[in-house]
């Protein structure tokens, strides 16, 4: 299991369009994949899931992946994140 924090850089936060993007990143790979913050914990291959976190931009949030491609599907997910 791979667990990053990382910091939301998209000026406008996660609106539909990053969170379309994201969801058809996290689903691209076999490991599971989660956002949390705070106290909510989310299938980041969800598009509801993530639309109800309402993350802006310099909110944190805590990316897990769990399988065997878990490092590539962190990593493309923080990556997306940060931009």
């Amino acid at each position: 299991m791979v667990e990053k924090k990382v910091q939301i850089g998209q000026e406008s936060g996660l609106k539909e369009r990053p969170i379309a993007v994201l969801v058809q990143k996290a689903s691209q790979f076999d490991s599971s994949v989660y956002l949390k913050s705070g106290n909510k914990t989310v299938n980041a291959k969800s598009i509801m899931g993530v639309m109800g976190m309402g993350l802006k931009s310099g909110d944190y949030v805590s990316v897990t992946a769990e399988g065997s491609d878990e490092e590539m599907a962190a990593a493309e997910i923080v990556k997306h994140l940060e931009n």
